[in-house]
């Protein structure tokens, strides 16, 4: 190891793992480490990277003078996300910047500010799915100080946080974990090459770095909860799988914090069998999707139908074992057994608006009636809602994918990977260059911009979902189906009853239950009765 001018030796435990103890080394300073005959590199388990994945690594003082003693974290059933990216949420792209945006969250009526990835990535610009630190906040966001100030902040105004991890794979670009360690296996592959090592020789080590990240997070800077990205690419045929150990340990930090999985697979067991908290249903999303716009290509031709987020509404999962035609073959089994509060769904997320061809949002396709359509069917759903930024007034702004890398020929491998990855849903023209400033920077809201009359309808479905029978998030209490085009869900508690009438077609006349109704909230194609 070099720290400043002086070299120390680094020691060899009898696992193989190498550690140093250096004397007078205060916080600020900078090092790199040597392996063999190697150039001096960056620390794998490095706290900051002041001058990118390349540079050097910089000690830091985890303290921090907290302000949330008296926090104690928000219930798995109150749980409201807002999703944001931190580079495009404000004109400035730092978690400083984004603490002047809080309040107006709060009194929105949110509980949960859910942070795209924050681990060390290159450059400036990147969703951070490319991260190659799993224990360094990005340095172009403000480094670990100025995330601490972020969730402390939040905190003060009765907001969690969540933030989105990504243990399924490390960037290409300042990826330092090869040849330090067995840190991944020929043995499987994923979309980004080799998979991580969680199950294979050496994996012990491997899966102790990944959860001691983890439980950084949830310890040291006060996150409440985690959202595992793609565990579906994590192949682990272990014993003890990696999410359910890891799980374990996190819920043992001390502290209340929810682990929620994102899988496209449609499988229960990770909250059934692992004990993760929650899992992010896409089939809500596509079946919602495809009736506010008839889209049908690529992964939107296996829905369409109204009885399809009938079911969603009711069971969780569309695909329940049935074949999907996208994907050649069945898909999922059944979720019945699941609360209502164990799925995520949304309108629109990072995935689903940056992964289309511009990174177009819902508000620059649809009306201010479908999109009030589209708040109210997953605000009101009895599952945990996550709204993505800045659609709460419309934000027409796209967000399109970007990056900042620095080898020319991992840029190009980025660009031809795009256009592959849009060939199924037959979008004409061109992807936004990913490489390009300008692609960034077309992603930065505009709330000056925005529709007051839709914010006030995000408003006053927040505070319904406060009250009964909303706020009560039991399979029990919930029933939905589709007549015509037209989806209507019931809501019934011992407290309070709720009907929902969601028209994705012309508006047709639906009769009501026995009782005495009123209508709670009416807008042209959603109109919901409370009685």
């Amino acid at each position: 190891m070099r720290v400043g001018g002086r070299l120390a030796p680094l020691a060899r435990d009898a696992r193989g793992v190498f550690t140093a103890e250096v004397d007078g080394v205060r916080a600020g300073a900078l090092y790199k480490i040597r392996l063999g005959d190697t150039d001096d590199r960056p620390d794998p388990a490095s706290r900051h990277q002041p001058e990118g994945p390349h540079g050097p690594s910089k000690v830091v003082d985890p303290a921090h003078p907290w302000t949330d003693a008296a926090w104690t974290g928000v219930p798995l059933e109150r749980l409201v996300f807002y999703e944001i990216h931190v580079g495009t949420f404000t004109p400035e792209g730092t978690f400083d910047a984004a603490i002047g945006r809080l309040d107006a969250l709060a009194e929105l009526g949110v509980t949960a500010v859910e942070v795209m990835p924050v681990s060390q990535f290159p450059g400036a610009r990147g969703w951070g799915y490319d991260g190659t630190f799993p224990f360094a906040v990005q340095d172009s966001y403000g480094g670990p100080a100025a995330m601490k100030r972020f969730v402390d902040a939040c905190h003060a105004r009765g907001l969690a946080v969540a933030l989105d991890v990504v243990y399924n794979h490390f960037g290409p670009d300042g990826n330092y974990l090869w040849g330090t360690g067995p840190a991944f296996t020929d043995r499987y592959h994923t979309p980004w090459g080799a998979a991580i090592n969680v199950d294979g020789p050496g994996s012990d080590e491997t899966r102790e770095f990944l959860i001691q990240s983890a439980l950084m997070w949830a310890r040291e800077f006060h996150v409440d909860a985690l959202r595992l990205d793609a565990v579906d690419t994590i192949i682990d045929v272990s014993a003890r799988p990696f999410l359910a150990e890891l799980a374990e340990r996190v819920k043992g930090a001390g502290r209340r914090v929810h682990v929620i999985a994102e899988s496209d697979r449609n499988d229960p067991k990770l909250v059934r069998d692992y004990g993760l908290d929650a899992i992010w249903n896409d089939d809500f999303h596509h079946a919602l999707r495809t009736l506010l716009t008839d889209e049908r290509d690529g992964y939107y031709a296996d829905f369409g139908a109204p009885e399809q987020l009938a079911r969603a509404f009711a069971e969780g999962f569309v695909y329940q074992g049935e074949r999907s035609t996208f994907r050649e073959r069945r898909q999922g089994v059944s979720s019945k057994d699941l609360e209502p509060s164990r799925f995520v769904v949304f309108a629109q997320n990072h995935d689903q608006v940056g992964n289309r061809m511009s990174g177009d949002r819902l508000g620059a396709k649809i009306s201010v009636d479908r999109l009030k359509l589209a708040a109210a069917a997953v605000i009101l759903s009895p599952n945990l809602p996550l709204l993505f930024m800045g659609e709460e007034y419309g934000e027409t702004a796209p967000f399109p994918y970007f990056v900042s890398h620095t080898d020319p020929g991992l840029i190009e491998a980025v660009r031809q990977g795009r256009r592959a990855d849009h060939v199924r849903f037959h979008w004409p023209g061109e992807p936004p260059d990913p490489q390009a400033e300008a692609t960034f920077r077309s992603a930065v809201l505009h709330p000056e911009r925005g529709n007051p009359e839709l914010r006030a309808w995000y408003k006053a479905l927040l505070a319904l979902r406060r009250e009964p029978p909303f706020s009560t998030l039991r399979r029990e209490s919930v029933s939905a189906a589709a007549r015509g085009r037209t989806v209507v869900v019931e809501r019934t508690t011992p407290e309070a009853r709720a009907v929902l009438h969601l028209h994705f077609g012309d508006p047709v006349e639906v009769p009501l239950p026995p009782g005495r109704w009123t209508l709670a909230l009416d807008s042209p194609l959603a109109k919901i009765y409370r009685a």
